[in-house]
């Protein structure tokens, strides 16, 4: 992963309630509407999205700036944060 420099991301999307496919399908189309070079953050939770949404970010091209837990809690079920750079 690259470095994030933790400024605000361009576009945010919460996707903690939604089940795969439905979490990448969602990410897929906010990242359609975004310009090269724009920022999103994705809250997510759940070890199929955790595994999937970022894979799939990079296999279509774009750049995985982060992925964390939201608190101490690093188990899948915690909420993660994703930021993500449209390529």
């Amino acid at each position: 992963m690259e470095p994030y420099d933790q400024s605000e991301p361009d576009f945010f999307l919460d996707i903690t309630s939604e089940i795969c496919p439905m979490t990448f399908v969602k990410t897929k189309l906010l990242l359609e509407r975004m310009a090269p070079g724009q920022i999103c953050e994705v809250r997510l939770k759940g070890a199929e999205p955790l595994g999937n949404v970022p894979r799939s970010v990079r296999d279509h091209g774009h750049t995985v700036l982060s992925l964390a837990p939201e608190g101490e809690d690093a188990s899948a079920e915690a909420v993660h944060r994703l930021v993500i750079r449209r390529n």
